[in-house]
């Protein structure tokens, strides 16, 4: 197992005392990114002591230190999992040969581009979260909000360093690049959509970390499967910390089911508004919004480059051990096209298919959570079901982005379509209730808004009424 250094500026297991040059470089980034924390990371409580989770080790057990901490002395630091002896490449053209430690001249703007792309998420969704604090409903919450904001500060690190580390000058303007664009700003905008979508308010916030932070799992686990090998342990770590992301989200959208099926019992209604809960139809239109957006984060559906990605072993399908065809050059995958008014199959070379290979698993993983949600409603008694839309609905990017759907994935005009819009995604109104509920943050340790149940458990052993952040006078 690789030593973790946890006394030095910079937490790492990558020896970065041995390697001068690049120390100096990451000291200089670091009062960039610490620059840009206090700029666009949470607003109002930087100097507040938080319960949080440092990583300290890249052991399963013990991996992890809880204490109090103000955000900006979080120690983010350079953690990747430890190398797998005698590793090979697991799919594509460089099969079974032996993984690169170093970048390959000919993937070597493939490759940047590929990190680029991850790295830019993490801090756009701190961004896009980084006023919730305001309008927490609960100090339990508000603490899984800031554990998910330093989590992808420091996923932002692990991108940095490999930027750093393995792509010089150009790798060092890249890392200054991904602390200088804006999620949602006109002129310098993330790179993918959904961390350009406003996120303002915590149903929102749920459905993201539920979906979006759910396709971030799956290009963590293709990214994962890398022939270069640096990128692969990096992002092994990351899913470590990646699953309370999802866990969250999760658990959020079952404790807003939960209240709301009470609410619906309570007043004989599916009404909860006058009772100041969420309504079902409007947690399916939010629903809709948050895995229509994160559908499109897998791009296209025929790729040419996820083909070469795969081909040059640069990213594979996430779990590539369990593909019994680790070349993909035989199978072929189907895909239903629009043509002429109506969809036609089509079947495509199984390497061009490999983005939607990925989004299977991802909506298979979906179905799972949502399945739990209407668990909640089926054993309250309640015969109203959330559900995932069509694939084809409300989509922005590939083969289906010039179209427009129901939610079951019926063609519809684009009249019919804006017609029906706000029955199908969040109207003003909707946005303006829920923003309603949620006017008035929830700061003392026992209690909770109105519109969510308490979770069942509070974090690392204390009670949910556990004062989680200590605001005290700062």
């Amino acid at each position: 197992m690789s030593d973790v250094i946890n006394d030095e500026r910079i937490p790492n297991n990558v020896n970065l005392a041995s390697d001068k040059k690049l120390q100096r470089a990451l000291m200089q980034w670091q009062p960039k990114f610490l620059g840009w924390w206090r700029e666009m990371g949470p607003q109002g409580f930087q100097e507040h002591d938080v319960f949080l989770r440092t990583a300290i080790s890249v052991d399963h057990e013990g991996w992890a230190h809880f204490d109090y901490v103000k955000m900006p002395d979080y120690r983010w630091g350079i953690f990747l999992a430890d190398p797998v002896a005698g590793r090979t490449i697991g799919f594509g053209d460089h099969l079974g040969q032996p993984v690169w430690t170093e970048v390959p001249g000919e993937h070597r703007n493939t490759l940047r581009r590929l990190i680029v792309t991850q790295g830019d998420t993490e801090p756009a969704s701190v961004e896009q979260q980084r006023a919730l604090g305001q309008s927490c409903p609960s100090l339990y919450d508000l603490r899984n909000l800031f554990q998910i904001n330093v989590e992808e500060g420091r996923h932002l690190w692990a991108m940095a360093y490999l930027l750093h580390s393995h792509f010089g000058r150009d790798g060092r303007e890249e890392a200054d690049a991904l602390l200088a664009r804006r999620s949602g700003d006109a002129d310098r905008p993330r790179i993918l959509g959904a961390f350009n979508e406003p996120c303002t308010d915590w149903l929102s916030f749920f459905m993201f970390t539920f979906f979006t932070d759910r396709d971030g799992k799956f290009q963590l686990l293709a990214l994962a499967e890398s022939g270069f090998d640096p990128l692969s342990r990096t992002t092994r770590f990351m899913l470590t910390e990646e699953a309370h992301h999802m866990f969250v989200g999760e658990t959020g959208i079952t404790r807003i089911v939960r209240r709301t099926a009470e609410l619906m019992k309570q007043n004989e209604s599916e009404d909860v508004r006058p009772l100041g809960g969420i309504d079902l139809p409007t947690m399916q239109k939010y629903l809709n919004l948050w895995y229509s957006v994160s559908l499109d984060l897998f791009g296209g559906e025929v790729s040419s480059n996820a083909a070469s990605f795969f081909a040059d072993g640069l990213k594979g399908r996430a779990k590539e051990d369990t593909f019994s065809d680790h070349r993909a050059l035989e199978g072929t995958y189907a895909i239903e096209m629009p043509e002429d008014g109506k969809f036609v199959r089509q079947d495509v070379a199984l390497r061009n298919a490999m983005n939607e290979v990925l989004r299977d698993a991802y909506v298979q993983d979906c179905q799972r959570g949502v399945d739990k949600w209407n668990e909640v409603l089926r054993s309250a008694g309640i015969g109203y079901r959330l559900r995932l839309p069509s694939r084809r609905f409300h989509r922005r990017i590939g083969t289906y982005a010039d179209i427009f759907t129901d939610p079951e994935g019926n063609l519809i005009s684009r009249e019919a379509f804006e017609r029906q819009r706000d029955l199908w995604l969040p109207s003003a109104d909707d946005q303006n209730y829920v923003k309603s509920l949620m006017a008035k943050p929830i700061f003392a340790p026992n209690e909770m808004a109105n519109w969510i149940s308490p979770p069942a458990h509070g974090i690392k052993g204390r009670p949910v009424d556990f004062e989680y952040v200590r605001r005290g006078e700062v």
